[in-house]
Parts: structure tokens; C-alpha cells; sequence
């Protein structure tokens, strides 16, 4: 299974920390802030479900920047070979 390395940057690690505090974010949000968090100082990669979630956040125009930003930083940090 080939590795990503990648980690979460201060900027991203910054808003999810944001995103878990905000009372009014979504659990979509929150769910993709939690996995942004959890890869941030190490090399963990994103699971194949949390994948999906951020597949379907850039793909949809229901959700705004801050999510999607989340979202691509999760994304990035994804299984190469899925």
C-alpha cells in the first residue's frame, strides 16, 4: 500500500480547531475537522470513508469555503492507491 506523507498545515489545523469550537458548524464540518486534526504533527492517512465525505463536500455547492478547504486538506491526505 503506497504511503502519503502529508500532514495537515497550521493554517488547516488552525480553522478545524475553529471549526470543533463553532456551536454553529455542521457535523459534516466538524467530522472533516476532527480528521484534519488528527493527521496534523503525524503521518496518518485519511480513512476510506472520511475520503468519501470530502469527495462529496467538493462536489457539492451546498457547502461553504471553510468546509471545502477542510475537505481538500483531507482529501490530499488520502491512500494513494484508492
Amino acid at each position: 500500500m503506497a504511503s502519503n506523507n502529508k500532514e495537515t498545515t497550521k493554517d488547516i489545523s488552525f480553522l478545524a480547531s475553529k471549526t470543533l469550537r463553532d456551536k454553529n458548524a455542521s457535523n459534516t464540518a466538524k467530522s472533516l475537522a476532527a480528521s484534519a486534526l488528527a493527521q496534523s504533527k503525524n503521518k496518518k492517512q485519511t480513512g476510506a470513508e472520511m475520503e468519501d465525505l470530502a469527495s462529496i463536500v467538493l462536489n457539492s455547492s451546498k457547502y461553504n469555503t471553510e468546509t471545502k478547504k477542510l475537505a481538500g486538506s483531507v482529501l490530499s491526505q488520502s491512500n494513494k492507491n484508492r
